[in-house]
């Protein structure tokens, strides 16, 4: 995948989110939604599932270092929206006792070809 010179921040995003993907699909996940929104709370980049467990997760993509390192993004105040928004896909698509947990998938761009880090129950 090409990047373009003068992508916007969600172009980047969806890139990021494409390469998770296929990674997650790879690794014998099958992807439940992209994107979702539960109001004005927040977005959950990707929820997928394995050996049945939902698992939510924040992709963050890099192609340079100058917004430096991508966990650093992930503040109380984000950690608190994806609860939220993890509660809301669970109440919208009425889904009780099911095992859950928060992923994040950090691609390095800067590398060829991109290096994809997978960090399991990162976020309590």
């Amino acid at each position: 995948m090409e990047l373009k010179k003068k992508e916007s921040t969600r172009d980047l995003g969806n890139l990021g989110e494409d390469y998770a993907n296929k990674y997650l699909i790879s690794q014998g996940f099958e992807i439940k939604k992209r994107n979702f929104h539960f109001g004005k709370i927040g977005e959950i980049d990707v929820i997928a599932e394995k050996d049945n467990v939902l698992v939510f997760f924040e992709v963050k993509y890099r192609t340079n270092a100058s917004y430096g390192d991508p966990l650093e993004s992930i503040t109380p105040q984000k950690v608190f929206k994806l609860r939220k928004t993890a509660e809301g896909y669970l109440y919208v698509n009425n889904i009780y006792n099911k095992e859950c947990r928060f992923d994040i998938i950090t691609i390095d761009a800067t590398k060829h070809p991109p290096e994809i880090n997978h960090l399991v129950n990162a976020i309590f």
